[in-house]
């Protein structure tokens, strides 16, 4: 059995077990912590220390409280100073020559770089054969405020000559002042009217009025990856178990899909990603999918994805060619004008 220490919680002494993390000594003193935002409680989403999103003051100083181990006499104080620029670890800072669901297909056929781009650590979603694994699950490396990765990101637009800028993950909207900040600079040094911002995400805390600040913040463009329309599929290819918070996680992604459609389809570039791989999901619900992505907008990007065998899953078979053929003309035939499907041959176009 665990010993007892003493920890300062919000200036009262508070008996807990050697050994947890902050964030469960918060749990054992009746603290909220939840895994979608809410105004009230510590939102923990990541739970490896890579979006920085529960940061609290540990012994007066910022660290996560999902990785943070307690220790007698520990103080913690739930309120960060107001003026503390948010935190979160971002890697890369280079070329990408592909781009991602958020990036318009046109774009897609040059064969040189088109974008740079960065990617967070951290997600909400534990997919077992998730393909950024290294980066989405790293919480040991320097987390960076909005600021200094703007100007890394920046820097890499005037290396590569490009006029795309964009942040994927890992899941990047979990840090929600992080993010904001981060577009905000970014737009603030690349003022030129040909700059792009683009955010790819699995849109599952993506509620209306964040897309509305992302975009009085400068996003121009944005990819949605829709982890199927059932919650069965959707907790098959996430790994998410609490069914409740699943089917929140996957009804808030489409929500966000059909409002940008609906409000701001004029504004700002919308492309939808969609999994596929026979032992995750089937292409009976990759026709629904395309149903319901034809009522809200036939004219919206779709980029159908071929799951290959990564991280937890390397019993899965990539999807051969005939495969994502098929998934192609499934889509087609729900109506949508632009589909895209990745093979082990380059893109299937429109």
């Amino acid at each position: 059995m665990a010993k007892e220490i003493t920890i300062q919680l919000n200036d009262e002494s508070l008996k807990v077990p050697s050994g947890i993390t902050v964030k469960k000594a918060l749990q054992l003193s009746g603290y909220k912590v939840t895994k979608f935002p809410e105004k009230e409680g510590l939102f923990v989403p990541c739970e490896v220390g890579g979006c920085w999103s529960c940061a609290v003051l540990i012994d007066g100083e910022p660290k996560p409280a999902c990785r943070t181990l307690v220790r007698d006499g520990l103080h913690i104080n739930t309120s960060l100073p107001e003026k503390h620029p948010p935190k979160r670890i971002i890697h890369g800072f280079t070329g990408h020559p592909v781009g991602g669901v958020g990036t318009p297909w046109r774009l897609k056929r040059v064969h040189t770089y088109i974008e740079v781009a960065c990617f967070a650590a951290g997600c909400n979603f534990r997919c077992p054969q998730c393909q950024n694994w290294d980066i989405t699950y790293n919480g040991k490396s320097r987390p960076m405020p909005p600021s200094e990765a703007a100007e890394r990101l920046t820097v890499a637009r005037k290396k590569f000559s490009v006029d795309r800028m964009a942040i994927s993950g890992g899941e990047s909207t979990l840090n929600r002042a992080w993010l904001i900040g981060y577009v905000r600079t970014l737009k603030s040094l690349n003022l030129d009217v040909d700059a792009r911002i683009h955010i790819d995400t699995n849109g599952s805390i993506l509620t209306k009025d964040y897309i509305d600040e992302l975009i009085d913040a400068g996003m121009t463009d944005i990819g949605i990856d829709l982890k199927g329309c059932t919650t069965e599929s959707f907790m098959r290819i996430t790994a998410v178990k609490e069914r409740g918070l699943a089917a929140l996680y996957l009804s808030t992604a489409w929500k966000a899909v059909r409002y940008l459609a609906e409000r701001y389809n004029d504004l700002i570039f919308t492309g939808v990603g969609i999994p596929y791989n026979a032992k995750l999901i089937s292409l009976d619900e990759i026709g629904l999918i395309g149903k319901k992505l034809y009522e809200i907008d036939p004219k919206i990007q779709v980029c159908a994805l071929d799951y290959r065998p990564e991280f937890k899953r390397f019993d899965l078979q990539k999807p051969s060619y005939d495969e994502m053929e098929e998934v192609h003309n499934v889509l087609k035939d729900a109506g949508l004008k632009t589909v895209i499907c990745q093979t082990d041959r380059g893109h299937i176009g429109p």
